[in-house]
């Protein structure tokens, strides 16, 4: 199974888990002035086409998960940040919303092992991630009021189906960071370890996701998504679809005579 091709991240794969490394620690990860986004997208894209990967973990090289915009390039209002209101608007559009597109397009449960600060796009990156883990370095900013804008990458959808809308609007509106254990306690870290446990509990999360039939997990997560935009009457008739597939499947079967032989299934992915 070839790679894609990524310029600053670092991409790898063992037994249907694929692991995302943000490889630029001399800029804390930033999102921006970077190709991050473009190997988020090509990462995420590549787990789509290849149904050997059942989960992809998404951590930073270095002591930062990922400080999200370069303030640098900001206030010199270079790279995403140039040009007249209309070509910052297209170019928005053009660049990290086509990031936030391709992770909730993504078909894969997504886990963010948050190695460290994730603040501003950084924090947005993780909260589009199904699942976080963080380690009892990390910690979490919406900072984008601090420095006189919004988070332009679509950061309020993706916290306010996570949080709720009053917690979202406390974060959002005050631009405090939190730490990792006050981002446990709101919802926004599902565990919180020590530093160096952080991958390999990722990693174990994940292979017990990927150790289930690949496609009943591929269409979990698609109904997981699904679920906030439709009406009751049409989601249960995508889970009718879905499940009229599965009951055809060869994994479902072989699941099935697991569970009476009491043995551990084999699963094929068809």
């Amino acid at each position: 199974m070839q790679l894609p091709q990524l310029i600053d991240a670092t991409l790898e794969y063992a037994e249907r888990v694929a692991l995302l490394t943000l490889n630029r620690d001399d800029i804390r990860n930033a999102l921006t002035g970077t190709r991050l986004v473009d190997d988020l997208i090509a990462a995420t894209n590549w787990c789509n086409r290849n149904p050997e990967i059942s989960a992809l973990i998404i951590t930073g090289a270095g002591k930062a998960f990922s400080a999200g915009g370069n303030i640098k390039e900001m206030r010199d209002r270079r790279g995403l940040f140039s040009g007249s209101a209309a070509k910052i608007q297209q170019q928005y559009r053009d660049g990290i919303q086509q990031m936030a597109l391709a992770l909730h397009r993504c078909e894969v449960p997504l886990i963010a092992a948050v190695n460290g600060p994730a603040i501003g796009a950084g924090m947005d990156l993780a909260c589009m991630c199904d699942l976080r883990i963080g380690a009892d370095s990390a910690s979490f900013g919406s900072t984008f009021i601090n420095l006189g804008i919004i988070p332009g990458d679509g950061g309020a959808w993706f916290l306010q189906r996570l949080l709720g809308y009053q917690q979202s609007a406390e974060l959002l509106l005050t631009g405090q960071i939190i730490d990792a254990g006050r981002a446990e306690q709101i919802g926004l870290l599902l565990d919180v370890v020590p530093q160096q446990q952080l991958l390999p509990h990722a990693r174990q999360l994940a292979g017990e996701i990927a150790a289930k039939p690949p496609l009943a997990v591929r269409l979990c997560k698609h109904l997981l998504k699904s679920a906030g935009s439709l009406e009751l009457a049409e989601f249960l008739d995508q889970c009718a679809g879905f499940q009229g597939m599965l009951h055809h499947t060869e994994d479902h079967l072989e699941a099935v005579c697991a569970f009476l032989e009491k043995r551990p299934p084999s699963f094929t992915g068809r």
